[in-house]
This record gives structure tokens, sequence and C-alpha cells, in this order.
């Protein structure tokens, strides 16, 4: 692979251009040795150094967000921000995109990733990954939730949901867990809408055996270790 094409696929803050310069200037290393053509050949597994900054070569990357309410899970909006705009350089890549979406109004994990092959699989009907959302009720819930949510009710429309998991808080009568193997539009205000509740506050906080970092703010990203990225397939029984 060139050496300009390596690293602008790596670092988006760096077109091809800029590489050139700064080979030009010297601030480019393979392997420990100044290179001062852009189009020099490289592998993935060379050593490249811009400016003293190695640069380790990705194939994929699979990005954890925090997403906050008001932003919307789109590569691109004319009124709305987008996950994208909220992504720091230093992580931002061409071809990202958000694997599946949340509501507007709903906070929490989103996957972003460059890797379709790894979304198709996430949203593939037939794989049933697990999505985890905290739920604040306008009501509070009762003990007839759990057998109503695993049985599969049917909601607005005539749609069968398949069955899912819901626990009720110990401590907070209004607060509450579900657990989803599919992805309706609106699915859990509409299933605590069928039976007489409202959702005020959502949050998803787990996509398979792959929990939301508790201590990622509101906004922020954070890169996932390829050791984790097979727990958002993790798959559950109901």
């Amino acid at each position: 692979m060139r050496l300009d094409k390596f690293i602008s696929s790596q670092r988006s803050d760096l077109s091809r251009s800029m590489v050139k310069e700064l080979c030009r200037k010297g601030l480019i290393y393979v392997n420990g040795k100044i290179i001062r053509k852009s189009d020099a050949q490289v592998t993935e597994t060379d050593d490249v150094a811009v400016n003293g900054e190695k640069i380790t070569y990705k194939q994929y990357v699979y990005i954890m967000m925090n997403k906050p309410q008001g932003v919307v899970c789109s590569t691109k909006d004319g009124e709305s921000t987008t996950v994208l705009e909220l992504v720091p350089p230093e992580l931002f890549r061409e071809g990202l995109f958000p694997a599946g979406r949340l509501d507007k109004d709903t906070e929490g994990f989103v996957l972003l990733t460059d890797d379709g092959a790894l979304a198709h699989r996430m949203l593939s009907p037939k794989t049933h990954v697990p999505k985890t959302y905290f739920v604040r009720l306008r009501d509070e819930w009762s003990e007839d939730y759990k057998k109503a949510f695993s049985e599969g009710m049917i909601i607005d429309g005539g749609e069968k949901c398949l069955p899912a998991v819901f626990s009720g808080s110990p401590d907070n009568p209004f607060e509450c867990t579900v657990v989803l193997s599919e992805g309706k539009y609106h699915q859990v205000k509409r299933m605590f809408e069928r039976l007489g509740n409202k959702v005020v506050f959502l949050k998803r906080t787990a996509i398979g055996n792959l929990p939301l970092n508790p201590d990622l703010p509101l906004g922020a990203c954070l890169e996932i270790m390829h050791k984790d990225v097979e727990r958002l397939l993790a798959s559950k029984s109901f």
C-alpha cells in the first residue's frame, strides 16, 4: 500500500497532499528511517510514525458512544447534530456509520464502525442481539409487566413483539430495565403505551454482553478493543 494511502486511511485529519508535504519536511518515518516520497510502499506490519506519533494500522474501527438526547443516529442531517459530528478527530475516519439507531430523544450506547460485515451481523433479524435499556416511567410499574413482556405482546398496528425481559427496580417503582432482541420503531415506548404507561426517560445501557462504560460522559466516545467486539454479538435466550 502507498504510504500516503496508509496514513490517510488511519488519520482522517491527514490528507494525501498533507502526507506528501510532511514527507518533504522529513517528518515521516518507516521502520526508523526518514521517508521522503509519499508513494513509497508499506505494509500493515511496518512501523510508521508521523512527527513522532506512531500510526498503527487497523482494518476497522469500533467506537462506543454515549449518545445524548437531541443527536440523531445518521451520517448526515440537515437540521440536527449527528453522531458522527461528535466523534473526535483522533478517532474519526472515512466510512464510519452508526450500526443501528437510537431515537433522537433517547440516550446511551451507540456503536460506530466502518465494518459493514459486523454491522450486518448485529442488525440481522436472525442474530437477535439483545439490547438493554434503562427506563423511567410516568406511572409506577406493575408486577404484571414481566409476564406481558415475556409472552411477546402485540403493540399498536398489530405488530407482534418477540419475547422480552422486564425487570422492575427494587428501589424505585418508576424505574426498570428492559432487554429486547429486536428493534422495532419506538419499540420500548410503544410496549409501555400498550400497558397504559408512558416512558419519560430512556437510555440504552448495553449491546449484547458489552455494557456502556459507566464512566463515559454524555457525548463522549471510546474505542472498543478487538477482544470486546465479539461481546457485541452475544445472544441471549428468553
